[in-house]
């Protein structure tokens, strides 16, 4: 009996795994309105989802972010953050209040919504 080779196995969970594990975190932390703290692009995160939408068969979310290596950002604004991108991802125990910026009418969240505030 020929057993096949398998790949070596990997520190990184495959990209459909974690992007499920994060919709979850973001569904959570959607409902109960807290942050989450994520790594993007290797920096730690900390920010507050607003809608969670798909763009291209893609989950992306739009969040403000609270801090960005544990510092203030320079304005408040809405940022759009691929679901797979983003890493280590947990809802912490930090509340947030929706912003005002942040319209969930917008054009380009008609019929891709999945969650929002």
């Amino acid at each position: 009996m020929h057993q096949h080779a398998s790949s070596p196995p990997s520190d990184a969970a495959p990209a459909a795994d974690l992007t499920d594990a994060n919709r979850v975190v973001v569904f959570e932390a959607i409902a109960r309105r807290m942050c989450v703290d994520a790594v993007y692009n290797r920096m730690m995160m900390r920010l507050s989802p607003h809608i969670l939408y798909t763009r291209h068969d893609d989950l992306f979310v739009d969040a403000v972010t609270v801090s960005r290596d544990g510092q203030p950002p320079r304005e408040l604004k809405i940022g759009t953050f691929k679901l797979s991108g983003l890493r280590d991802m947990v809802v912490t125990e930090v509340p947030f209040v929706p912003q005002r910026i942040f319209d969930p009418s917008d054009a380009r969240y008609r019929d891709v919504t999945l969650f929002a505030v």
